[in-house]
């Protein structure tokens, strides 16, 4: 299949729009939509999973149906947080490491260094660009966050998150800290409430600020948290100039991809309807927006008003880049091992959490 925009001429630049699909197959209506100038990427779920052929089908289909190479990316940390499981190594979720940590910490960074390294080139064998990782919150009080992060210490995030991006970046695979300024300190979903942390940014800084601060050369992106800081800025921190422009961009310097989080979640409607909320993450200094409910695509992209920055270099960079086939992986013993003892751990994660 091939769209309009293939040919046409020059392929388009990618807009700012990471955008959710409906099921396993793209739709003759999400066609189109992969094809509008202010898509460019994707976000995949496990509805959109029904094994490893079908999801190589579908990430090829995306492309091909866009006439451009859109960023495809999904959530796929481990643990509860794992959008596809038959056909995948069983990842633990990253608290596990930190548990393992404290009673050797040289076990732990190997295992973070695997952890990383299998997911990533087990996306990026069936074309699956980046997966939104590591978690960099604070393993403390919040409940949406909860064994997703490696620790309550920021220190030891810092040494396992580490190592974890270490073996994305070997297997080919961009990373993404999340979620900034932090999550992690306070105990409300973001799914589902308004979330608020009314600590001072001298705290903020002295805590969860510490592993982004950390890894930022590292990190090729950043996830915003949709979490209002009061005492700091009037705005949630994915609607902030302080906090992107301020204190991520100014103050640690960073130069890497800003993302929000999905603007359909529950606290991101403070900011009005779709429209708006996209309006005020771009100017606010977010690079892209995700968009990840197929009603809420329809329903922006049927608004022939807007108009949207271009997105090119900052979702081009973040391009996943194995070139090895299933089987020269799956030939090398050492990756087997490293497969098996990944499984192991997730089967005794009662033992460590």
């Amino acid at each position: 299949m091939t769209s309009p925009a293939a040919e046409s001429g020059p392929e388009q630049p990618l807009g700012p729009l990471l955008i959710g699909l409906s099921g396993t197959r793209v739709s003759p209506e999400e066609a189109a939509w992969l094809s509008h100038p202010a898509v460019g990427g994707v976000v995949l779920f496990t509805r959109n999973y029904r094994d490893l052929t079908q999801l190589s089908k579908l990430t090829a289909a995306i492309s091909e149906t866009a006439g451009r190479d859109l960023l495809i990316c999904v959530d796929h940390e481990g643990g509860r947080v794992q959008r596809f499981r038959e056909g995948f190594t069983r990842l633990p979720p990253l608290a596990v490491l930190g548990r393992m940590y404290e009673e050797s910490s040289s076990n732990a960074l190997d295992f973070a260094y695997r952890h990383g390294r299998v997911m990533a080139t087990e996306l990026l064998l069936c074309g699956v660009d980046l997966s939104f990782a590591p978690v960099l919150d604070l393993g403390d009080r919040s409940v949406v966050i909860g064994d997703r992060a490696f620790a309550a210490d920021p220190q030891v995030i810092v040494q396992l998150a580490g190592a974890y991006i270490g073996g994305m970046h070997d297997a080919g695979m961009s990373a993404t800290g999340k979620h900034f300024p932090g999550h992690g300190s306070v105990e409300a979903d973001s799914h589902t409430d308004d979330v608020c942390d009314q600590r001072p940014l001298e705290l903020i800084e002295q805590a969860d600020l510490i592993p982004f601060a950390a890894l930022g050369p590292k990190l090729d992106a950043i996830m915003m948290a949709h979490v209002l800081y009061p005492s700091v800025d009037k705005r949630p921190a994915g609607y902030s100039p302080f906090w992107i422009k301020t204190v991520l961009r100014g103050k640690l310097a960073y130069g890497g991809t800003i993302f929000s989080d999905d603007l359909g979640m529950y606290a991101a409607k403070v900011a009005g309807g779709l429209a708006e909320r996209v309006r005020d993450s771009l100017e606010a200094g977010c690079d892209a927006v995700l968009i990840c409910d197929p009603a809420d695509v329809k329903q922006l992209l049927a608004n022939d008003d807007l108009l949207f920055p271009d997105a090119d270099r900052a979702l081009k960079m973040l391009k996943g880049r194995l070139t090895a086939t299933r089987d020269e992986v799956e030939r090398v013993s050492e990756w087997r091992q490293w497969k098996k003892t990944i499984t192991q751990l997730e089967l005794e994660h009662d033992k460590w959490v």
